[in-house]
């Protein structure tokens, strides 16, 4: 964002919006925010970590928020506001810096509304963008530069569509919503029937819908299938990364974290409140208990109990999967000792 677009804040306005302690001159302002390898006067930085004391003793920034434990620190920014959780303090500023820019409710020329098609104002449609017959939007939905709402398509309040977002017919989202650029709602799911000897699959049609609860955000070039006959939903509170496959009939708690090129596949359920890390895989038709961490590049074969956590392929529990890789790097050297056994007297290695 342009620096005019920006309010300065003084340390006592920080620590007055973070709940925080200031340690040092409450006069100093800040107009960004930066890392602490970077920061410079004008810039507010954060320290939440160990690893990054070095940085901070050669840091230049004017404010640093940091945890009580680094508050006394000789070297470093004199000034520090003093908090429990830096990342979640730096929430709480980052919306007065960084303010949201003003949009402007209307519909472009180039818009195509379908017949039956209806709005709550203020709302703001782009350009080319391409809405169906009998489409509902609620109020103050933004849906950016040609994007693509199919008949019957139904939006609540308060959405923000990115460009080159596409909803099929059948897509419901909620209130809350952001949805990034090239995103695929309720596309069919990948169903066949395979044929006889020599004969073509037979596409199963696809007659489910594709439910976005509220407050989720889905991120660019993420595909959420509709159902085949059931459902797809994403539950209330749901936040999916970029590049994320959630094949046709899976249901998807609430407030689950689901990192970049994760895949979902048909009919798999998943409780709430889970974490699957980047580039998770989860097998078809399996359940996925409530709380469950899920690690990156697992794959995931069978169900999951509530609140476990697993790695690997296929995926186990965390700690027995450590347990066995240990076991597999000690195997070399035990196998270097017993061919030295075999080895005939007067052998060597060549």
């Amino acid at each position: 964002m342009p620096a005019e677009g920006r309010r300065p804040l003084s340390a006592q306005d920080v620590a007055a919006l973070t709940g925080g302690r200031l340690v040092g001159p409450g006069h100093v302002t800040v107009a960004r925010v930066a890392p602490l390898e970077r920061a410079g006067a004008g810039d507010l930085a954060f320290l939440a970590s160990r690893s990054y004391l070095p940085y901070f003793e050669r840091a230049q920034a004017a404010v640093v928020l940091c945890r009580p434990e680094f508050a006394d620190l000789p070297q470093g920014p004199p000034t520090r506001i003093v908090v429990a959780d830096p990342h979640a303090a730096l929430l709480d500023v980052l919306p007065i810096l960084y303010p949201e820019p003003a949009w402007v409710p209307g519909v472009d020329a180039t818009a195509v509304i379908g017949r039956g098609s209806t709005w709550t104002d203020p709302v703001a449609i782009g350009p080319h963008v391409v809405l169906g017959e009998n489409v509902r939007l609620g109020k103050n939905v933004r849906i950016d530069a040609g994007c693509v709402l199919g008949d019957g398509v139904i939006v609540g309040n308060d959405v923000h569509l990115y460009p080159q977002v596409t909803c099929y017919t059948g897509t419901v989202i909620g209130d809350r919503v952001m949805i990034h650029s090239g995103t695929r709602l309720g596309a069919d799911g990948f169903g066949y029937l395979p044929g006889k000897s020599g004969a073509l699959p037979r596409k199963i049609p696809q007659v489910g819908r594709c439910v976005i609860g509220d407050d989720v955000e889905i991120g660019a070039n993420t595909t959420v299938d509709r159902g085949s006959v059931d459902d797809t939903t994403v539950g209330r509170g749901t936040k999916i990364d970029n590049l994320v496959m959630v094949a046709h009939n899976v249901q998807i708690g609430e407030r689950c974290i689901i990192a970049a090129m994760v895949g979902i596949a048909g009919s798999t359920r998943v409780g709430d409140d889970v974490f699957l890390a980047g580039q998770v895989g989860l097998a078809d038709h399996i359940n996925v208990g409530s709380r469950v961490r899920i690690t990156v590049q697992s794959g995931v074969i069978g169900d999951i109990e509530d609140g476990a956590t697993v790695t690997g392929y296929p995926a186990r529990n965390h700690r027995d999967f450590l347990r066995a890789q240990a076991a597999l790097y000690r195997l070399a050297p035990l196998v270097n000792e017993l061919e030295a056994l075999a080895r005939p007297e007067g052998d060597s290695d060549r």
